[in-house]
Protein backbone atom coordinates (compact mmCIF):
# COMPACT_ATOMS: atom_id res chain seq x y z
CA UNK A 1 0.00 0.00 0.00
CA UNK A 2 2.93 2.61 0.73
CA UNK A 3 4.75 1.46 -2.61
CA UNK A 4 1.47 2.42 -4.48
CA UNK A 5 0.94 5.80 -2.56
CA UNK A 6 4.42 6.79 -3.14
CA UNK A 7 4.32 5.66 -6.79
CA UNK A 8 1.08 8.07 -7.48
CA UNK A 9 2.57 10.93 -5.53
CA UNK A 10 5.33 10.71 -7.50
CA UNK A 11 3.90 9.96 -10.47
CA UNK A 12 1.52 12.87 -9.79
CA UNK A 13 4.49 15.33 -9.61
CA UNK A 14 6.37 14.57 -12.52
CA UNK A 15 3.61 14.77 -14.93
CA UNK A 16 2.83 18.24 -13.18
CA UNK A 17 6.09 19.22 -13.53
CA UNK A 18 5.56 18.44 -17.42
CA UNK A 19 2.57 20.48 -17.87
CA UNK A 20 4.39 24.06 -15.95
CA UNK A 21 7.10 22.69 -18.74
CA UNK A 22 5.04 23.18 -21.04
CA UNK A 23 2.87 26.29 -19.86
CA UNK A 24 6.92 27.95 -19.19
CA UNK A 25 7.94 27.02 -22.51
CA UNK A 26 4.73 28.52 -24.03
CA UNK A 27 5.07 31.83 -22.71
CA UNK A 28 9.28 31.93 -23.41
CA UNK A 29 10.19 32.12 -19.47
CA UNK A 30 11.92 29.67 -17.08
CA UNK A 31 10.08 26.83 -15.01
CA UNK A 32 11.76 27.69 -11.69
CA UNK A 33 9.16 29.98 -10.80
CA UNK A 34 6.44 27.17 -11.72
CA UNK A 35 8.50 24.12 -9.96
CA UNK A 36 8.82 26.45 -6.44
CA UNK A 37 5.22 27.08 -6.43
CA UNK A 38 4.65 23.63 -6.85
CA UNK A 39 6.86 22.71 -4.14
CA UNK A 40 4.96 25.34 -2.10
CA UNK A 41 1.84 23.64 -3.18
CA UNK A 42 2.38 20.38 -1.72
CA UNK A 43 4.63 20.79 1.43
CA UNK A 44 4.15 21.71 4.72
CA UNK A 45 1.49 24.38 5.39
CA UNK A 46 0.40 24.07 1.49
CA UNK A 47 -3.07 22.92 -0.85
CA UNK A 48 -2.19 19.23 -0.45
CA UNK A 49 1.01 18.18 1.50
CA UNK A 50 2.44 15.31 0.71
CA UNK A 51 3.79 12.09 2.49
CA UNK A 52 5.14 8.89 1.75
CA UNK A 53 6.96 10.63 -1.25
CA UNK A 54 9.00 12.87 0.55
CA UNK A 55 12.02 10.79 1.21
CA UNK A 56 12.02 9.70 -2.52
CA UNK A 57 11.60 13.09 -3.52
CA UNK A 58 14.64 14.37 -1.46
CA UNK A 59 16.89 11.52 -2.71
CA UNK A 60 16.16 12.86 -6.22
CA UNK A 61 16.77 16.98 -5.34
CA UNK A 62 20.54 15.55 -4.08
CA UNK A 63 20.80 13.88 -7.37
CA UNK A 64 19.56 16.86 -9.01
CA UNK A 65 22.14 19.05 -7.64
CA UNK A 66 24.61 16.73 -8.40
CA UNK A 67 23.85 16.66 -12.07
CA UNK A 68 23.54 20.64 -12.28
CA UNK A 69 27.02 21.20 -11.23
CA UNK A 70 28.17 18.47 -13.47
CA UNK A 71 26.21 19.67 -16.36
CA UNK A 72 27.97 23.19 -15.18
CA UNK A 73 31.23 21.50 -15.43
CA UNK A 74 31.32 19.64 -18.49
CA UNK A 75 30.96 23.01 -20.52
CA UNK A 76 34.25 24.09 -19.32
CA UNK A 77 37.89 22.32 -20.12
CA UNK A 78 40.51 23.11 -17.15
CA UNK A 79 42.76 25.36 -19.39
CA UNK A 80 39.31 27.43 -20.21
CA UNK A 81 39.21 27.89 -16.11
CA UNK A 82 42.94 28.70 -15.93
CA UNK A 83 43.12 31.08 -18.73
CA UNK A 84 39.44 32.93 -17.54
CA UNK A 85 40.67 33.43 -14.42
CA UNK A 86 44.05 35.03 -15.26
CA UNK A 87 42.02 37.09 -18.07
CA UNK A 88 38.59 38.03 -16.17
CA UNK A 89 39.78 38.03 -12.58
CA UNK A 90 38.96 41.66 -11.76
CA UNK A 91 35.39 41.19 -13.26
CA UNK A 92 34.84 38.39 -10.68
CA UNK A 93 36.01 40.48 -7.59
CA UNK A 94 33.73 43.54 -8.62
CA UNK A 95 30.82 41.06 -9.27
CA UNK A 96 31.79 39.72 -5.25
CA UNK A 97 32.18 43.46 -3.90
CA UNK A 98 28.83 44.45 -5.67
CA UNK A 99 26.73 41.42 -5.75
CA UNK A 100 27.55 39.03 -1.67
CA UNK A 101 27.99 42.12 0.17
CA UNK A 102 24.54 43.65 -0.62
CA UNK A 103 23.00 40.12 0.75
CA UNK A 104 25.19 39.73 4.15
CA UNK A 105 24.12 43.38 5.05
CA UNK A 106 20.47 42.78 4.67
CA UNK A 107 21.23 39.04 6.77
CA UNK A 108 23.05 41.52 9.75
CA UNK A 109 20.46 44.29 9.09
CA UNK A 110 17.60 41.61 9.90
CA UNK A 111 19.29 40.40 12.90
CA UNK A 112 20.02 37.05 11.68
CA UNK A 113 23.62 36.83 12.62
CA UNK A 114 27.06 36.05 10.76
CA UNK A 115 26.53 32.79 9.60
CA UNK A 116 23.45 33.23 7.85
CA UNK A 117 24.92 36.47 6.53
CA UNK A 118 27.38 34.36 4.51
CA UNK A 119 24.65 32.44 2.84
CA UNK A 120 22.63 35.07 1.90
CA UNK A 121 25.49 36.90 0.94
CA UNK A 122 25.91 33.90 -1.56
CA UNK A 123 22.50 34.13 -2.86
CA UNK A 124 22.52 37.02 -3.57
CA UNK A 125 26.09 36.90 -5.58
CA UNK A 126 25.66 34.27 -7.87
CA UNK A 127 23.85 34.22 -11.43
CA UNK A 128 21.64 31.27 -13.03
CA UNK A 129 24.05 30.01 -15.19
CA UNK A 130 20.87 27.96 -16.44
CA UNK A 131 18.47 30.57 -17.30
CA UNK A 132 21.28 32.56 -18.44
CA UNK A 133 22.16 30.15 -20.97
CA UNK A 134 18.31 30.11 -22.19
CA UNK A 135 18.02 33.81 -22.20
CA UNK A 136 21.22 33.57 -24.96
CA UNK A 137 19.73 31.16 -26.62
CA UNK A 138 16.15 32.01 -27.15
CA UNK A 139 16.96 35.86 -27.51
CA UNK A 140 19.51 34.77 -30.26
CA UNK A 141 22.52 35.71 -28.59
CA UNK A 142 24.77 33.48 -28.16
CA UNK A 143 27.19 35.07 -31.47
CA UNK A 144 26.84 38.49 -29.51
CA UNK A 145 30.73 39.93 -28.85
CA UNK A 146 29.51 40.45 -25.63
CA UNK A 147 28.67 36.97 -24.93
CA UNK A 148 31.93 35.47 -23.82
CA UNK A 149 32.35 38.10 -21.06
CA UNK A 150 28.87 37.07 -19.71
CA UNK A 151 30.34 33.37 -19.58
CA UNK A 152 33.20 34.78 -18.46
CA UNK A 153 31.75 35.69 -15.29
CA UNK A 154 29.53 32.72 -14.98
CA UNK A 155 32.52 30.78 -14.92
CA UNK A 156 34.46 32.71 -12.52
CA UNK A 157 31.36 32.43 -10.06
CA UNK A 158 31.53 28.44 -10.52
CA UNK A 159 35.19 28.34 -9.67
CA UNK A 160 34.48 30.41 -6.57
CA UNK A 161 31.67 28.15 -5.75
CA UNK A 162 34.26 25.10 -5.38
CA UNK A 163 35.98 27.31 -2.52
CA UNK A 164 32.66 29.21 -1.22
CA UNK A 165 30.31 25.47 -0.72
CA UNK A 166 33.09 24.42 2.01
CA UNK A 167 33.04 27.15 3.81
CA UNK A 168 29.36 27.45 4.06
CA UNK A 169 29.41 23.52 4.96
CA UNK A 170 31.21 23.84 7.63
CA UNK A 171 29.52 27.04 8.97
CA UNK A 172 26.36 25.88 8.66
CA UNK A 173 27.44 22.52 10.56
CA UNK A 174 28.89 24.41 13.48
CA UNK A 175 32.58 22.96 12.58
CA UNK A 176 35.23 25.43 14.99
CA UNK A 177 37.51 27.78 13.34
CA UNK A 178 40.30 24.38 13.15
CA UNK A 179 37.38 21.90 11.70
CA UNK A 180 36.23 24.51 9.42
CA UNK A 181 39.75 25.34 8.25
CA UNK A 182 40.43 21.69 7.64
CA UNK A 183 37.24 21.35 5.56
CA UNK A 184 38.54 24.53 3.25
CA UNK A 185 42.10 23.11 3.01
CA UNK A 186 40.73 19.29 1.86
CA UNK A 187 38.41 21.27 -0.21
CA UNK A 188 41.10 23.47 -1.68
CA UNK A 189 43.53 20.79 -2.40
CA UNK A 190 40.27 18.47 -3.75
CA UNK A 191 39.89 21.26 -6.30
CA UNK A 192 43.57 21.93 -6.57
CA UNK A 193 44.25 18.34 -7.36
CA UNK A 194 41.84 17.69 -10.21
CA UNK A 195 42.27 20.80 -11.72
CA UNK A 196 45.81 19.34 -12.09
CA UNK A 197 45.15 16.08 -13.06
CA UNK A 198 42.67 17.47 -15.78
CA UNK A 199 44.91 19.65 -17.15
CA UNK A 200 47.64 16.71 -17.64
CA UNK A 201 45.65 13.71 -17.75
CA UNK A 202 42.55 15.24 -18.93
CA UNK A 203 42.77 12.96 -22.47
CA UNK A 204 43.51 10.26 -20.70
CA UNK A 205 40.42 10.42 -18.47
CA UNK A 206 38.51 11.00 -21.40
CA UNK A 207 39.98 7.45 -22.85
CA UNK A 208 39.36 5.85 -20.35
CA UNK A 209 35.16 7.42 -20.20
CA UNK A 210 34.80 7.24 -23.61
CA UNK A 211 32.52 4.77 -25.33
CA UNK A 212 30.66 4.54 -28.78
CA UNK A 213 27.55 3.00 -26.89
CA UNK A 214 25.74 5.64 -25.56
CA UNK A 215 24.54 3.38 -22.75
CA UNK A 216 28.17 2.59 -21.57
CA UNK A 217 29.30 5.74 -21.68
CA UNK A 218 26.01 7.21 -19.89
CA UNK A 219 26.50 4.39 -17.39
CA UNK A 220 30.45 5.55 -16.41
CA UNK A 221 29.80 8.97 -16.60
CA UNK A 222 26.98 8.51 -14.12
CA UNK A 223 28.18 6.25 -12.10
CA UNK A 224 31.54 8.13 -11.69
CA UNK A 225 30.39 11.45 -10.73
CA UNK A 226 27.59 10.19 -7.70
CA UNK A 227 31.01 8.27 -6.84
CA UNK A 228 33.11 11.34 -6.78
CA UNK A 229 29.92 13.51 -5.10
CA UNK A 230 29.73 10.42 -2.52
CA UNK A 231 33.49 10.38 -0.99
CA UNK A 232 33.33 14.46 -1.73
CA UNK A 233 31.08 14.97 1.05
CA UNK A 234 32.38 11.74 3.25
CA UNK A 235 35.26 14.40 2.96
CA UNK A 236 33.51 17.02 4.71
CA UNK A 237 33.58 18.70 0.74
CA UNK A 238 30.34 19.90 -0.93
CA UNK A 239 28.90 17.06 -3.23
CA UNK A 240 27.94 19.87 -5.55
CA UNK A 241 31.96 20.86 -5.70
CA UNK A 242 32.80 17.10 -6.57
CA UNK A 243 30.32 16.31 -9.58
CA UNK A 244 31.76 19.94 -10.86
CA UNK A 245 34.90 19.34 -10.75
CA UNK A 246 34.29 15.61 -12.79
CA UNK A 247 32.45 17.58 -15.02
CA UNK A 248 35.55 19.72 -15.59
CA UNK A 249 38.30 16.89 -15.70
CA UNK A 250 36.00 15.56 -18.69
CA UNK A 251 36.80 17.17 -22.29
CA UNK A 252 36.28 16.56 -26.31
CA UNK A 253 33.75 14.08 -27.27
CA UNK A 254 33.06 12.49 -24.11
CA UNK A 255 31.97 15.76 -22.74
CA UNK A 256 29.66 16.47 -25.43
CA UNK A 257 28.68 13.12 -25.37
CA UNK A 258 27.85 12.69 -22.22
CA UNK A 259 26.17 16.50 -22.00
CA UNK A 260 23.96 14.83 -24.52
CA UNK A 261 22.40 12.04 -22.95
CA UNK A 262 22.45 13.54 -19.33
CA UNK A 263 20.42 16.57 -20.27
CA UNK A 264 17.12 14.85 -19.49
CA UNK A 265 18.25 13.32 -16.70
CA UNK A 266 19.63 17.04 -15.07
CA UNK A 267 16.21 18.71 -16.05
CA UNK A 268 14.27 16.20 -14.54
CA UNK A 269 16.12 15.84 -11.32
CA UNK A 270 16.55 20.04 -11.46
CA UNK A 271 13.03 20.08 -11.87
CA UNK A 272 12.26 17.42 -8.79
CA UNK A 273 15.07 19.72 -6.47
CA UNK A 274 13.17 22.93 -6.92
CA UNK A 275 9.76 21.68 -6.21
CA UNK A 276 11.65 19.87 -3.05
CA UNK A 277 12.76 23.44 -1.88
CA UNK A 278 9.40 24.75 -1.86
CA UNK A 279 8.03 21.63 0.00
CA UNK A 280 10.24 22.43 2.97
CA UNK A 281 9.09 26.40 2.93
CA UNK A 282 5.67 27.42 4.56
CA UNK A 283 3.90 29.17 1.97
CA UNK A 284 2.82 31.23 5.08
CA UNK A 285 6.22 32.70 6.23
CA UNK A 286 6.86 34.44 2.69
CA UNK A 287 4.26 37.12 2.99
CA UNK A 288 6.56 38.37 6.45
CA UNK A 289 10.18 38.64 4.33
CA UNK A 290 8.00 39.51 0.92
CA UNK A 291 9.26 43.57 1.47
CA UNK A 292 13.06 42.57 2.04
CA UNK A 293 12.90 40.25 -0.72
CA UNK A 294 11.77 42.48 -3.60
CA UNK A 295 14.29 45.49 -1.58
CA UNK A 296 17.25 42.92 -1.91
CA UNK A 297 15.93 41.74 -5.30
CA UNK A 298 15.56 45.71 -7.01
CA UNK A 299 18.74 46.70 -5.17
CA UNK A 300 21.06 43.45 -6.58
CA UNK A 301 19.29 43.57 -9.62
CA UNK A 302 20.98 47.30 -9.94
CA UNK A 303 24.13 45.81 -8.54
CA UNK A 304 24.85 42.80 -11.38
CA UNK A 305 23.27 45.31 -14.39
CA UNK A 306 26.65 47.71 -12.55
CA UNK A 307 28.78 44.30 -12.78
CA UNK A 308 28.38 43.38 -16.53
CA UNK A 309 28.32 47.32 -17.57
CA UNK A 310 31.51 47.42 -15.70
CA UNK A 311 32.94 44.00 -17.09
CA UNK A 312 32.19 44.69 -20.89
CA UNK A 313 33.56 48.09 -20.99
CA UNK A 314 36.40 46.73 -19.74
CA UNK A 315 36.42 44.18 -22.41
CA UNK A 316 36.00 46.94 -24.94
CA UNK A 317 32.49 46.21 -25.77
CA UNK A 318 30.15 49.22 -26.96
CA UNK A 319 27.65 51.29 -24.55
CA UNK A 320 24.59 48.99 -26.28
CA UNK A 321 26.80 45.66 -25.69
CA UNK A 322 27.32 46.80 -22.00
CA UNK A 323 24.12 47.43 -21.35
CA UNK A 324 23.01 43.40 -22.31
CA UNK A 325 25.44 42.41 -21.01
CA UNK A 326 24.34 43.57 -17.01
CA UNK A 327 20.89 42.90 -17.90
CA UNK A 328 21.95 39.53 -18.84
CA UNK A 329 23.45 38.44 -15.63
CA UNK A 330 20.27 39.70 -13.28
CA UNK A 331 18.49 36.50 -12.86
CA UNK A 332 19.34 34.31 -9.95
CA UNK A 333 18.20 30.47 -9.76
CA UNK A 334 19.14 26.76 -9.05
CA UNK A 335 22.81 28.20 -7.11
CA UNK A 336 21.18 30.51 -5.01
CA UNK A 337 18.54 27.86 -4.08
CA UNK A 338 20.83 24.97 -3.45
CA UNK A 339 23.20 27.44 -0.72
CA UNK A 340 20.05 28.38 0.82
CA UNK A 341 19.24 24.63 1.29
CA UNK A 342 21.60 24.28 2.96
CA UNK A 343 21.03 26.92 5.50
CA UNK A 344 17.30 25.22 5.92
CA UNK A 345 18.56 21.98 6.08
CA UNK A 346 20.84 23.00 8.99
CA UNK A 347 17.63 24.85 10.61
CA UNK A 348 20.06 28.15 10.46
CA UNK A 349 17.32 30.78 10.25
CA UNK A 350 13.49 29.93 9.46
CA UNK A 351 12.99 33.17 7.87
CA UNK A 352 16.18 32.49 5.32
CA UNK A 353 14.25 29.67 3.46
CA UNK A 354 11.55 31.46 2.42
CA UNK A 355 13.22 35.15 2.25
CA UNK A 356 15.77 32.74 -0.97
CA UNK A 357 12.41 31.22 -2.35
CA UNK A 358 10.73 34.54 -2.28
CA UNK A 359 14.31 36.50 -3.63
CA UNK A 360 14.45 33.66 -6.15
CA UNK A 361 11.30 33.51 -8.11
CA UNK A 362 11.56 37.50 -8.38
CA UNK A 363 14.90 37.51 -9.94
CA UNK A 364 13.94 34.62 -12.03
CA UNK A 365 10.74 36.53 -13.50
CA UNK A 366 12.53 39.70 -13.98
CA UNK A 367 15.74 38.33 -15.21
CA UNK A 368 14.27 37.71 -18.49
CA UNK A 369 12.71 40.90 -18.77
CA UNK A 370 15.83 43.06 -17.89
CA UNK A 371 18.16 40.77 -20.40
CA UNK A 372 15.21 42.11 -23.23
CA UNK A 373 14.83 45.33 -22.40
CA UNK A 374 17.58 46.99 -20.31
CA UNK A 375 19.54 47.66 -23.83
CA UNK A 376 16.73 49.44 -25.51
CA UNK A 377 15.01 51.11 -22.11
CA UNK A 378 19.21 53.08 -21.39
CA UNK A 379 19.49 53.62 -25.27
CA UNK A 380 15.49 55.08 -24.86
CA UNK A 381 16.97 57.14 -21.65
CA UNK A 382 20.49 58.36 -23.63
CA UNK A 383 18.30 59.82 -26.63
CA UNK A 384 15.77 61.83 -24.39
CA UNK A 385 19.01 63.27 -22.23
CA UNK A 386 20.49 64.07 -25.43
CA UNK A 387 17.65 65.84 -27.08
CA UNK A 388 17.06 67.83 -23.38
CA UNK A 389 20.20 69.15 -23.65
CA UNK A 390 20.18 69.80 -26.77
CA UNK A 391 16.72 71.86 -26.20
CA UNK A 392 18.87 73.60 -23.32
CA UNK A 393 21.35 74.84 -25.84
CA UNK A 394 18.70 76.32 -28.33
CA UNK A 395 17.85 79.71 -26.53
CA UNK A 396 20.95 80.97 -26.05
CA UNK A 397 21.61 80.75 -30.00
CA UNK A 398 18.62 81.77 -30.76
CA UNK A 399 19.29 85.54 -29.21
CA UNK A 400 22.51 85.56 -30.85
CA UNK A 401 20.97 85.43 -34.22
CA UNK A 402 18.67 87.92 -33.02
CA UNK A 403 21.70 90.13 -31.64
CA UNK A 404 23.26 90.11 -35.26
CA UNK A 405 20.20 90.70 -37.19
CA UNK A 406 19.48 94.19 -35.14
CA UNK A 407 22.92 95.13 -35.63
CA UNK A 408 22.79 94.64 -39.37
Amino acid sequence: MHSAVLLIEFGSIILGLGLLGRVAARFQFSPIPLYLLAGLAFGEGGLLPLGASEEFVATGAEIGVILLLLMLGLEYTASDLVSNLKSHYPAGVVDFCLNALPGAAAALLLGWGPVAAVVLAGVTWISSSGVIAKVLGDLGRVGNRETPVILSILVLEDLAMAVYLPIVTALVAGAGLLSGSLTLAIALGVAGLVLFVALRYGRLISRFVSSDDPEKLLLVVLGLTILVAGVAQELQVSAAVGAFLVGIALSGEVAEGAHTLLSPLRDLFAAVFFVFFGLHTDPASIPPVLLPALALAVVTAGTKIATGYWAARRAGISVRGRWRTGGTLVARGEFSIVIAGLAVTAGIEPSLGPLATAYVLLLVIIGPLTARYTEPLATRWALRRESAKAAQEVPPLVEKQEQTSVGD
